[in-house]
């Protein structure tokens, strides 16, 4: 389960979908998934579906923070801190950015927070790594699912596309979320994405990020390719539109390469 992946022949096909983001979609309890908020800013309607979505949560050290800062001393209709409704299973990282008014707030709800010195690791692997630790004593392999991670620093969001290409190779189901965005990594092969129109669209993009060119063929797009050579120095499918009318798109591509899709906004 945590070894390397299979790889997948070549007449299989992924299927993936976005159901969890939709808050009227019924929870399903054979799907076990996991919340690892880094630190950067989102917004609390996002942080509502993808927190129920979960069942174990993480903040990647100054995603305590983030967390922290953008419930304050809100209450929910009952009186109750909503605060106090999103506490997290473990606090992990090196713990440099993390507030000490924080630190001393998540420790009363007894929250771990574990510091990990290790320099050859970023906060967020250090968060997957405990996931992982978990999984071998539960024997479950959850989805992940990264709160973050593709705004701010330019080196993050970098450290973030490279992560995420290499797990592809040990993990079934990442993604990245942003408050505009949800983003993966589909390895070489062909899939099929379950689109969910109320919640994605209507832009999406298909990026060569970490290869020197794939070859792309699609269908459900406003602009489908069909055999197209995409690279940093030739053709990349950003802008592009999801189509309404189609419930499916499928992507058969020859290298790993990033999809994307715009997210629409829930205020």
């Amino acid at each position: 389960m945590y070894g390397q992946l299979a790889s997948p022949s070549s007449s299989e096909v992924i299927e993936w979908e976005t159901s969890f983001l939709n808050p009227l979609t019924p929870k399903t309890a054979d799907v076990r998934r996991a919340l690892i908020i880094l630190n950067q800013p989102f917004p609390l309607p996002l942080l509502e579906i993808v927190w129920k979505t979960c069942s174990w949560r993480c903040c990647a050290d100054g995603g305590g923070n983030c967390l922290h800062d953008l419930l304050g001393n809100a209450l929910t209709e009952n009186g109750q801190q909503l605060r106090d409704l999103y506490i997290p299973d473990l606090i992990k990282g090196d713990l440099d950015s993390l507030r000490q008014d924080v630190r001393d707030f998540y420790s009363s709800k007894g929250v771990p927070i574990l510091h990990d010195l290790d320099q050859d690791s970023t906060d967020l692997m250090k968060c997957v790594r405990a996931l992982e630790e978990k999984e071998i004593i539960e024997g479950n392999e959850y989805e992940i699912i990264f709160l973050g991670g593709l705004s701010g620093r330019l080196d993050q969001t970098v450290h973030t596309l490279s992560y995420l290409h290499k797990l592809r190779r040990t993990r079934k189901k990442v993604y990245v979320i942003t408050d505009e965005n949800i983003a993966w990594v589909l390895d070489e092969g062909q899939h099929r994405i379950r689109i969910d129109h109320g919640v994605l669209g209507p832009t999406c993009g298909l990026l060569p990020v970490g290869i020197e060119s794939t070859t792309l063929s699609t269908s459900g797009l406003r602009w489908n390719l069909d055999g197209e050579e995409s690279s940093f120095d030739g053709l990349i499918s950003t802008s592009n539109h999801l189509v309404p009318e189609e419930q499916f798109v499928t992507i058969k591509t020859s290298r790993p390469i990033w999809w994307c899709a715009e997210l629409r906004r829930k205020d």
